[in-house]
């Protein structure tokens, strides 16, 4: 990283999460002065926190309006609503709102291939990254997965592959992404956004000042603004020109880019068909980055995926057990329903827990098509019943244990059980990890 000059600009840092102390870390190492705040008096980290930046930097406790306006620069954590009065009283004094991600732009020497989309951000930043590292290139990956990404800041990375949420493009002014991508939109957070509008127009941002873009052909809400003038490299459907897409080829799915057949889809081993969406994407941005077809295609030859994403479990009794914990909205489970309901069975699906404000109503038609049962938990399962009840027959559990129990009972050979709760995890668990974990727990306690 290179050699940073110590600063009198005053910075306030908002929220003391796994962002704002990675973004205090960077100021220390800045030699800039800064508080960081949090409007948690009981902080689970509060003592370690004023050991490591000392008491004069650590404030918890209400907001004040007024100093936060005194600062030259507010630095806001992604979970923390823009929205939020003290912080618009500060912006209307004159202070900038700005994120981590804005401070990563200002000091990142190496090009960036930056990834947003509601479903399979991860997937794709994991997969481009191993592509990248595969072909030789020096790549650091992270932002919302992993690692922050001001603490991937160093001068000897080639290539940054960063997933970025809407929270994160909400304080981002030109990101200014050598390749950017939106690879879905569908519902999700409208607990923070006034409408699907607002949360589209944040996924937006990714494509400002982008060199190069990479759009879902099949989805028009992933297409850029009129404003961005890069030409585009599309992704999924049929292959056309400036297109990777799916085409039959020797009697089987093959991927294509243009009209040149790359490999068979049965050589992936990620299953289902968003996966061969999400390889797809993967060749765009890697194609669009310069990164070599064939080691590109070695690669998706030994990509397994992530946890928690449509991940195998067990079989159990001729029933396949998958965990996709990570589906937190909508439109992952119904990417998950639809790529992994086989042939000649049906699905059992565990869905439910905290809804964010988001109606149930695009699960219907694959709920109908594909599912034998759903058996729902938490907040959200009077609100799924309804939604589902006259589809598939619809069963209570309070717990992860009891959901795998009714999902095994229920199910027939050949029929999946699938973990996809289309809703975040905080009100039953500590988080989607470990409610993924329980769901393979549980499964593996079946007799």
């Amino acid at each position: 990283m290179p050699q940073l000059i110590a600063t009198s600009c005053q910075t306030a840092i908002v929220g003391a999460g796994i962002t704002g102390v990675s973004v205090a870390r960077f100021l220390v190492r800045r030699g800039q002065a800064f508080k960081l705040l949090d409007t948690r008096e009981n902080h689970p980290q509060r003592e370690e926190l004023v050991r490591e930046f000392g008491a004069q930097r650590v404030q918890f406790g209400p907001l004040d309006p007024q100093w936060l306006g005194q600062q030259e620069e507010v630095v806001v954590s992604p979970g923390i609503d823009l929205r939020t009065p003290a912080l618009q009283q500060a912006r209307n004094a004159g202070a900038r709102l700005v994120g981590d991600i804005e401070l990563f732009t200002r000091y990142a020497t190496a090009p960036m291939i930056a990834i947003t989309g509601s479903n399979a951000k991860s997937t794709v930043t994991t997969l481009v990254g191993q592509m990248a590292s595969d072909a030789g290139v020096k790549v650091a990956v992270g932002g919302n997965l992993g690692t922050p990404a001001l603490d991937l800041l160093t001068d000897d990375v080639e290539l940054y592959v960063l997933e970025l949420s809407s929270f994160q493009l909400e304080s981002v002014s030109k990101l200014g992404a050598k390749v950017a991508t939106i690879l879905n939109v569908s519902a999700d957070h409208l607990d923070r956004y006034a409408d699907m509008p607002a949360y589209h127009q944040a996924k937006l941002r990714v494509y400002f000042g982008a060199e190069q873009v990479v759009y879902n052909s099949q989805s028009v809400l992933t297409q850029p603004p009129m404003s961005v003038s890069a030409v585009p490299i599309t992704f999924g459907g049929r292959p056309e020109f400036k297109r990777f897409g799916v085409a039959e080829h020797n009697g089987e799915d093959w991927l294509y880019w243009q009209l040149t057949p790359l490999m068979a889809t049965s050589e992936l081993k990620i299953r289902g068909r968003h996966n061969v969406d999400n390889a797809l994407a993967s060749l765009a941005l890697g194609y669009a980055a310069g990164l070599p077809m064939e080691s590109m295609k070695e690669t998706l030859r030994h990509f397994t995926g992530l946890p928690h994403r449509c991940e195998w479990v067990a079989e159990r009794n001729g029933v396949t057990f998958f965990n996709d914990s990570k589906g937190t909205n909508v439109g992952a489970a119904v990417a998950a329903i639809e790529g992994l309901a086989p042939a000649d069975g049906k699905v059992v699906l565990i869905a439910g827990g905290d809804p964010k404000g988001v109606a149930f109503t695009d699960l219907r038609k694959p709920v109908a098509s594909y599912v034998r049962a759903v058996v729902v938990i938490g907040r959200a399962a009077a609100q799924l019943e309804e939604t589902l009840d006259e589809l598939a027959t619809t069963i209570r559990a309070g717990s992860m244990s009891e959901a795998v129990e009714k999902a095994a009972e229920v199910a027939e050979s050949g029929d999946v059980v699938l973990l996809s709760p289309a809703c975040a995890s905080f009100d039953m668990f500590r988080n989607y990890q470990d409610r993924g974990d329980q769901f393979r727990q549980a499964v593996e306690e079946l007799s």
